[in-house]
């Protein structure tokens, strides 16, 4: 494996969620591109440290507690004529879940399908020499058995 760079890497959103938590299911939804995302933040699971300190021995024993697949902040240029970043707006009015998918383009095509509740999008009016931008947190959800992103690496 090489590293690669981040270049034409997508990120595309379903209003639909997949039958089954797998490939396979997200892969058979119908997606629209989200255009003009200029960083896509990072993203994945992530433990909550839990400890324990038995009187007896005075040391911290340390474990795994429960996980949170993360969140992501897109930054965007805005454009209110883009059909992903008008779903991705309609998203964030919304309590469902919907589906995404993240490709990278540098050979081999890695994708990273999950679902999430898009918590916000705002605009960004800054200074005259900006572009209007936006920004979208994504919060990643996890299913009830367990099942956060799903990862196809070097499809």
């Amino acid at each position: 494996m090489t590293v690669k760079t981040t270049a034409t890497t997508t990120l595309k959103i379903s209003a639909g969620v997949p039958a089954t938590f797998d490939a396979a299911g997200y892969a058979a939804l119908t997606y629209t591109t989200v255009g003009e995302i200029t960083n896509f933040g990072e993203f994945g699971r992530e433990f909550q440290l839990t400890t324990h300190n038995p009187v007896a021995t005075r040391g911290t024993q340390k474990l795994k507690g429960s996980f949170n697949e993360g969140a992501i902040q897109l930054q965007l240029g805005l454009d209110t004529d883009d059909a992903g970043q008008v779903l991705l707006k309609a998203a964030a009015l919304s309590d469902s879940l919907y589906a995404f998918i993240i490709t990278t383009s540098v050979g081999p095509l890695d994708k990273y399908y999950f679902q999430g509740l898009t918590m916000g999008f705002k605009i960004g009016l800054n200074d005259v020499n900006s572009v209007t931008s936006a920004t979208a947190n994504i919060e990643i959800t996890t299913s009830s058995t367990g099942v956060g992103i799903v990862e196809v690496l070097g499809a």
